[in-house]
């Protein structure tokens, strides 16, 4: 019967566990912030790409409509 009694985790157990599971929840806020900084960085570019772009088809329809008026 005593092979079935549950003994009691030694005190590391409640010390090791709160940590991990501190740690884990530091490490994955770092990866998480890391990602939308990333994320952000990726839509700002994307934004001055296509600003720059939209500019350039502005500039060839003013050249265009400037030739064709002459």
């Amino acid at each position: 019967m005593s092979a079935l009694a549950i003994a009691l985790p030694p005190s590391s157990h409640f010390i090791y566990i709160p940590v991990m599971f501190v740690l884990g929840i530091i490490i994955g806020f770092m990866l998480g912030a890391k990602a939308t900084r990333d994320e952000i960085a990726l839509g700002q570019r994307k934004a001055a790409e296509r600003e720059a772009r939209m500019a350039e088809r502005a500039a060839r329809r003013a050249a265009s409509s400037d030739t064709a008026e002459k």
